[in-house]
């Protein structure tokens, strides 16, 4: 494991302070994986002789990780916790406690410090959600994708219509602020099926919409087997039907795929788009962490037994690197683009170590091409940028 005083030693960056930090705690296990799921989750059936979660020994496994890792981070406030998967709401409330009290007896929490707990529906009981209140969660952000069986059905997951009613009812009961995740352009569906599953996801008043367009990701059971989807202008067609829809409700597009109430932004999520730091702990986690004189990036390892064997053994480190100044302006804008405010650019100094002059060539085309407006102090996507967010970023690509 590397020291503390490698990531201290003298380099070519100079960052004037470490922007805020978050910690992302992930939790791999799934009931089952969804045919369109590319993260590092993993169906927990016979793993163990019960076919139960090893949730002991993985909780374990975090908290040594977290032990290791203090020293990288030690003194520096917590601004969000986020706990992600898989399916994190699989653990028991208990397990959650137990990791929840860990994170809070070794990490300096803000007063105010979110802790968001991903939870879907197939994994709902009577009363688990306000157990995991009681437990320390603030914020649950509930994978419903779609009230409509049929479409629930062509995306493989575990629940019905009738369990993402009950779970959603159960959310806006014990927590003051929720998500709620659904998914557009899915096999077969119509602007008026659309527009059902708007009308049932905003009956519950939710204070933080996500809305995803389904994308076929490599390496996924609907990479090699595609299911027939919605054409291109008629995705586009629901893009704005949501956008419309979303904002007579009074839920603000903040950020790309992300719809709030004022107050009600996702504080890990805003913290990731703006570049902020984050320690990520758990098999497969990935983290961003800066130094006065580099930013670094590390994975832990993937597969989750190995994981907790190495956590265990105080080496969670799979791999890290330090990102090249010249990678980190694409890095800072692939995040901070996304969001409608954009950036400003004393943040894009402070938190690359980079002078203004760097951007000003990607600037200057992307302004051109009418995909930003600016002032002297921010950047901003207009309309058409947001539209086409991908031909946006990469004009800060390295030469």
């Amino acid at each position: 494991m590397p020291d503390i005083t490698d990531y201290m030693r003298p380099g070519l960056l100079q960052l004037p302070s470490l922007p805020p930090l978050s910690l992302y705690v992930h939790l791999p296990w799934c009931l089952k994986k969804c045919p369109y799921c590319d993260f590092n989750s993993h169906e927990f059936r016979g793993l163990d002789t019960h076919d139960a979660l090893p949730q002991q020994r993985y909780v374990d496994a975090l908290i040594a990780d977290l032990e290791t890792s203090l020293p990288w981070v030690w003194g520096r406030p917590v601004y969000s916790v986020f706990l992600g998967g898989g399916t994190p709401s699989l653990f028991s409330p208990a397990a959650i406690d137990r990791l929840i009290g860990a994170i809070r007896a070794r990490l300096p929490l803000e007063p105010d410090c979110e802790i968001t707990l991903e939870a879907n529906p197939g994994t709902f009981e009577k009363d688990r959600f306000r157990a995991f209140r009681q437990a320390g969660v603030t914020r649950l952000s509930v994978g419903v994708q779609s009230f409509s069986d049929r479409h629930l059905q062509a995306l493989g997951r575990v629940h019905d219509r009738k369990q993402a009613m009950e779970a959603l009812a159960e959310a806006a009961a014990h927590f003051p602020t929720f998500n709620l995740d659904l998914m557009y352009a899915l096999p077969g569906q119509t602007l008026a099926d659309l527009d059902a599953d708007l009308d049932m996801a905003l009956s519950f008043a939710p204070p933080h919409l996500s809305i995803y367009h389904l994308t076929i990701e490599p390496n996924t059971v609907f990479a090699s087997q595609p299911p027939e989807l919605p054409e291109d202008d008629a995705a586009w067609s629901m893009l704005d039907h949501i956008t419309a829809r979303t904002a007579d409700a009074g839920l603000a597009r903040y950020e790309v795929s992300a719809y709030a109430r004022a107050g009600h932004q996702c504080r890990h999520n805003l913290n990731y788009w703006q570049f902020g730091d984050y320690l990520g702990i758990g098999a497969g986690a990935h983290g961003k962490l800066s130094f006065p004189h580099r930013v670094m990036r590390q994975v832990r390892w993937r597969e989750p037994r190995r994981y907790m064997d190495q956590a265990l053994a105080g080496e969670p480190l799979a791999q890290e690197n330090e990102v090249s100044r010249r990678d980190l302006s694409f890095e800072y804008a692939l995040n901070a683009l996304r969001l409608k405010d954009g950036f400003s650019l004393r943040d894009f100094a402070e938190r690359t170590g980079q002078p203004l002059s760097v951007i000003r060539s990607p600037l200057q085309k992307a302004e051109q091409q009418g995909l930003i407006e600016r002032d002297l102090d921010r950047v901003w996507a207009t309309p058409r940028g947001f539209d086409f967010l991908s031909d946006l970023q990469s004009l800060f690509l390295p030469d």
